[in-house]
């Protein structure tokens, strides 16, 4: 008798060995609030001499397709801040900046030279501002030979400081 209750012991014990245990309750989640994103500060007050601002944020690219060639400034990913442009049939350079500032001028400052300049606006999104130059205008060679840096200011906007690499050269270079 002992050793059929010690049996249906163990064969009750067997059994609840097999089932499996109860899943565990989920922790209550308290959603927290939506978090709206903070718009980011305004970018710093340029100070001082221009030759000592910080570039800003970007690399050149350079294309070249048919009757045009390009060569565009921004942060990789994004639209482009600046586009050079030559149209080599026309004879003409346009320089354009990321803008929609009705009535603007384009200033373009280089080591040597400080250049203003009426704008036009494109019909593209996002909005570019334009400044046309001819060939012969002795900014293109101020801007291809500058110390390090080019500035182009809009007022109302935040001044662009562009390194001097290789690519402005190249696009004055393709439309002479």
């Amino acid at each position: 008798m002992m050793q059929t209750r010690l049996l249906t012991l163990f064969a009750v014990l067997g059994l609840a060995a097999c089932v499996a245990p109860p899943p565990p309750i989920p922790p209550k989640t308290v959603s927290a609030p939506p978090m709206v994103a903070a718009a980011p500060p305004p970018p710093p007050r340029l100070t001082g001499d221009w030759n000592d601002w910080p570039f800003t944020p970007g690399i050149w690219t350079y294309r070249r397709d048919g009757r045009y060639s390009v060569a565009q400034f921004g942060a990789p990913g994004r639209n482009a801040t600046i586009n050079f442009r030559c149209d080599a049939q026309n004879r003409r350079v346009t320089l354009s900046r990321e803008a929609s500032v009705p009535g603007a001028r384009m200033v373009i400052r280089t080591s040597s030279m400080t250049k203003t300049m009426a704008v036009t606006t494109s019909d593209a999104n996002p909005a570019y501002l334009s400044a046309d130059i001819a060939t012969t205008d002795p900014i293109l060679d101020a801007m291809a030979f500058s110390r390090g840096r080019v500035l182009v200011e809009m007022e109302g906007q935040q001044p662009v400081i562009l390194p001097t690499w290789a690519e402005i050269a190249r696009i004055v270079e393709d439309c002479r």
